[in-house]
């Protein structure tokens, strides 16, 4: 089965042209990670602050892994109620016919789905579910005949959020914390990122993590894209602190 995973194409902020994949030492942590909990059928938590890269990460790992293994992603934008989890899970599995009207009917059903194959269910923005509906993930995982590895994947408050629930979070294979990339990482990573930074001064990095990017991945692809637009503008052909400074007026953030 395919799994379901966005294409490769989205998985840049704001579908930057050229942008690469790097391996950072926070996907090679991912990829063993996730390749462990799913060797287990178990669960595991990535989380961290926005833009540091987690969901890309995810994806790109799972994209990787045996074809036949049968992925299933849920993401989360608003806090659900459970019935909408079951209703979610109904839609992402691709069960026939109408969900059933009863809650009792509906979570035998899924139970028995999950117990059919071996399945990955990855849960996006998992700060967004209450007690309420990680109590029904851990009850769905935790029945003897289901085969599921759980991923949750969530911004800073993820981490709270699950901890909150000990009979989840004792369950918890796995915990990974991303963090902003160091000012060392910055240089080995960057240049490799996007060909404006291949050829680019080493200082005009620091600079544009400094003033800009702090860091963090999201803000070095926006500031990519600008940087790019000006040497398209201007017909030059390498980065500057000019051409940074330019690119921060459109950012916002006061730099």
């Amino acid at each position: 089965m395919t799994p379901r995973l966005p294409p490769a194409p989205t998985d840049h902020y704001v579908a930057l042209p050229d942008a690469r994949l790097v391996t950072t030492r926070a996907l090679l942590t991912v990829r063993e990670n996730l390749a462990d909990t799913i060797a287990a059928r178990a669960m595991t938590c990535i989380h961290g602050g926005a833009g540091f890269g987690k969901t890309v990460a995810v994806t790109t790992c799972l994209r990787e892994l045996d074809p036949g293994e049968d992925i299933h992603r849920i993401t989360f934008h608003a806090r659900p109620t459970t019935r909408a989890v079951r209703h979610e899970l109904f839609t992402s599995l691709g069960l026939p016919g109408r969900p059933p009207r009863y809650a009792g009917e509906f979570d035998h059903l899924l139970k028995s789905e999950f117990a059919t194959r071996p399945r990955t269910l990855v849960l996006d923005e998992a700060q967004w579910l209450s007690s309420d509906q990680l109590e029904y993930v851990r009850y769905i995982w935790d029945d003897p005949y289901t085969r599921l590895a759980i991923v949750f994947v969530g911004g800073e408050g993820c981490h709270h959020t699950l901890r909150k629930e000990p009979m989840l979070s004792s369950r918890i294979f796995i915990w990974q914390r991303f963090t902003r990339l160091t000012p060392d990482e910055v240089q080995d990573v960057i240049p490799l990122y996007h060909p404006v930074w291949a050829d680019a001064d080493p200082d005009d990095i620091a600079y544009a993590d400094q003033h800009a990017a702090h860091g963090n991945f999201r803000n070095w692809a926006r500031l990519t894209a600008h940087a790019r637009t000006a040497l398209e503008r201007t017909g030059r052909t390498r980065v500057d602190q000019e051409v940074l400074r330019w690119a921060f007026s459109r950012l916002g953030s006061g730099s």
